[in-house]
């Protein structure tokens, strides 16, 4: 066995209609982790709202790797006002969030008819009241130590293992 590099590997370039909404992180690490995780998912784009995002950040550069420059983002002011217009797009707008009806993740219903956005919350108080009352659904992640949460980019990566596995993917040239 003999481990393969960057320039060995083969896999295929796909794009998955994912979009990524992130409210409220203030974490050059874990924004970066998402970053390299889009790139890795085939997510179609990253939405930072109200987000302490630093580009030029030593600690954001070393956890995305230059996956920023391979993923599509925009930076926006009026979080309310995009997410309406993306469900009036017929977007399914999921919370990873544990609320009184979230359900968990790997029970989640993705309709593969609809382009989907996963919103994930701040580090320290999650997705905003506002966010979750425009959301389609809520889903969690079963956890069965003491803790009932964990870091934002750990669990956006499971929950785009999870997701992914439903949807077809876009073949990319």
């Amino acid at each position: 066995m003999k481990q393969l590099t960057h320039d060995s590997t083969h896999f295929e370039n796909q794009k998955f209609p994912i979009i990524l909404f992130l409210d409220g992180l203030t974490s050059p690490a874990n924004i970066g982790g998402i970053f390299r995780l889009a790139d890795a998912f085939g997510v179609r784009k990253i939405i930072l709202s109200n987000c302490d995002f630093q580009p030029q950040s030593s600690r954001f550069k070393r956890t995305a790797r230059h996956t920023e420059t391979q993923v599509a983002f925009e930076v926006i002011e009026e979080p309310l006002i995009y997410l309406k217009e993306l469900k009036d797009q017929n977007y399914q707008i999921i919370s990873l969030e544990i609320t009184d009806d979230s359900v968990p993740l790997q029970t989640l219903d993705v309709l593969k008819t609809r382009d989907t956005v996963i919103i994930v919350g701040a580090e320290r108080r999650g997705i905003s009241q506002d966010l979750l009352k425009l959301s389609d659904m809520a889903t969690h992640i079963t956890m069965f130590g003491n803790n009932s949460s964990m870091n934002v980019a750990q669990a956006l990566g499971i929950a785009l293992f999870q997701i992914t596995k439903t949807l077809t993917p876009q073949v990319e040239n």
